[in-house]
């Protein structure tokens, strides 16, 4: 077994995170961008630029742990399309439905700006990780 090529780890993770937070950026102002800003008034924490750059930092260390995930899952699965789409999953569970699971439970937003956001997530990190997968090389 290889080691982690951090330098590509880091080169890829930026890529998927660049996706993502495009992604996101899409998301959270055309498509449910008026439902968002209603729920954020709605609980007193009105959107703010302090707020949107801790998001865009977290999409880009979001982007970075799945394509170590992938790195370090590819010797058991070799390289390529499937391993960048197991990894995706193991990171869709982890970072988008284990969480909004809770923000669901506690109501803290709108079921259907939850569901919307899901839908999106998962072609959204499956996309972005192979991408940034695309771009890892050990060695």
């Amino acid at each position: 077994m290889g080691k982690v090529n951090l330098g590509r780890v880091i080169l890829g993770g930026l890529l998927t995170g660049l996706i993502v937070n495009i992604s996101e950026f899409v998301l959270n102002t055309i498509v449910i961008g008026a439902d968002m800003e209603a729920a954020m008034k709605a609980l007193n924490r009105p959107m703010d630029n302090q707020m949107i750059t801790w998001f865009v930092i977290a999409g880009f260390l979001l982007g970075i742990v799945a394509i170590w995930l992938y790195a370090a899952i590819r010797p058991r699965f070799g390289a390529g399309v499937k391993t960048a789409v197991v990894g995706a999953l193991a990171v869709y569970f982890l970072a988008y439905l284990y969480p909004s699971i809770f923000f669901m439970a506690m109501n803290l937003f709108p079921a259907r700006v939850m569901i919307i956001s899901l839908c999106w997530g998962l072609p959204e990190i499956v996309v972005a990780s192979i991408a940034g997968a695309w771009l890892y090389t050990e060695g």
